[in-house]
């Protein structure tokens, strides 16, 4: 989405065309981006929006060959990078964890050879996320590894910097452990993330606690905690909504399940979260709620 608003910077009917995907109109927002991309073939923002619609309409293929057009014409390293973010979203949308992984590592390599310890370790941790939705949890373990250690090996680091690392990691681990079964394992990560946020260095992480813990009771079964805890995190979030409507779906509430789930399917954010959500959430919808809720 910051490359959708980029674009807005060009010409003044691109104001427009962010505004037409976050309203959902994205018919619209997809001819307005294609005309751009006509008439400035090289514009990154352009490309990148075109790709954007495509993935939220669910034609990836297509979308990825406008992001590779956007990361081929950017004309920078940094604006490159960004570029092979949004192009790993895009595999995220398809489940796609190995196909995300080539361009996170380039990315990656972009923020570490640069010394910038935190994008870098912010970019690991990305990968890491999609890898847990897209169900490859060897792979997430060691991205989110190489994530907090490569965001510690920052030599200027804070203690702040230092608990957030920690956290996230643990967050991270309490996740896949709870994806294995692994309960007891989960329970204690929790913990120990709490007992970080509970240092008070990094409030701005308390949001993602109830995620975590109501990720775990979701996963662990613990259906009744789960709605409860997910109810106290951040519900504008796709992903939360998504989860929210598969615990109610648990808890045979398909009316609310529904409800949750028409939230996530209608999200506009080409975005880690969204990449998830959407496409799921949608399943749900064209299924009645048929399948499995995990």
């Amino acid at each position: 989405m910051l490359l959708l608003l980029a674009a807005s910077a060009l010409r003044g009917w691109q104001l427009t065309a962010p505004q037409l995907v976050r309203e959902g109109r994205l018919d619209e927002a997809l001819a307005a981006f294609r005309a751009e991309v006509a008439e400035f073939p090289k514009s990154v923002p352009a490309n990148n929006g075109v790709g954007v619609v495509l993935d939220l309409q669910g034609h990836f293929t297509e979308a990825r060959q406008f992001l590779t057009q956007a990361i081929k014409v950017a004309r920078t390293p940094l604006e490159r990078a960004v570029a092979q973010r949004a192009m790993a979203v895009s595999y995220g949308f398809s489940g796609d964890c190995k196909g995300a992984e080539k361009y996170e590592s380039s990315a990656f390599d972009f923020y570490l050879n640069t010394s910038d310890f935190y994008n870098a370790g912010e970019v690991a941790d990305e990968l890491g996320r999609l890898c847990i939705d897209a169900g490859d949890l060897d792979r997430a373990s060691e991205w989110y590894q190489k994530g907090h250690d490569t965001g510690l090996s920052d030599p200027k680091i804070t203690q702040e910097r230092t608990d957030l690392w920690n956290f996230r990691l643990d967050h991270a681990r309490a996740r896949i452990a709870a994806r294995r079964g692994k309960s007891q394992e989960a329970a204690k990560l929790v913990k120990d993330a709490r007992a970080i946020l509970d240092k008070g260095r990094n409030p701005e992480q308390e949001p993602y606690f109830p995620y975590l813990s109501g990720y775990v009771a979701f996963y662990t079964g613990d259906y009744k905690t789960a709605l409860a805890d997910l109810q106290k995190a951040e519900i504008a979030d796709p992903f939360i909504q998504c989860l929210t409507g598969q615990t109610y779906e648990a808890l045979g509430d398909r009316e609310k399940a529904l409800e949750y789930y028409n939230r996530a399917a209608n999200s506009t954010a080409h975005s880690v979260p969204a990449a998830y959500a959407r496409p799921f959430a949608q399943k749900k919808l064209a299924a009645g709620l048929a399948g499995s809720t995990k």
